[in-house]
C-alpha cells in the first residue's frame, strides 16, 4: 500500500474556547497548553492548512481560529497509508488530549 497520507496538527487561537462544543470535548484540559486541531490529508500538511484558511473543504474552526501548523506534534508520524491515517488521526487526538491539550478532531 502507498504511504501517501499525512496526519497534521494545527494550533488554534484561544478564542476557540468560546465555542461550547470545543469546551465540551475538552473537559479538564490544561489551560496552559495551546488549543489544537488534528486532521488527516492526502496533501502535504502545508497545502491542507492553506485550503482550511482559504475555503475549499475547510473546517470552520480552522478557518476562523487556525494559527499555524505544529510539525513538532506530527512530523514523526508521516507518511502513512490511508488505513493507518484514519486510525492515527483519532488516536493522535486522543493521545494529545490525554496529555492535557484541548483538541478538536472530527
Amino acid at each position: 500500500m502507498k504511504k501517501n497520507k499525512n496526519v497534521y496538527v494545527i494550533e488554534l487561537d484561544e478564542a476557540v474556547k468560546a465555542k461550547p462544543k470545543f469546551i465540551e470535548a475538552n473537559v479538564g484540559h490544561d489551560p496552559a497548553l495551546p488549543c489544537l486541531y488534528v486532521g488527516r490529508t492526502g496533501l502535504t500538511p502545508e497545502q491542507r492548512f492553506q485550503k482550511h484558511k482559504t475555503g475549499p473543504k475547510a473546517s470552520r474552526i480552522v478557518m476562523r481560529f487556525g494559527l499555524k501548523l505544529r510539525p513538532d506534534l506530527y512530523a514523526h508520524l508521516n507518511p502513512m497509508t490511508h488505513d493507518d491515517a484514519v486510525k492515527m488521526e483519532r488516536a493522535h487526538a486522543e493521545s494529545l488530549r490525554a496529555q492535557g491539550y484541548p483538541v478538536w478532531q472530527k
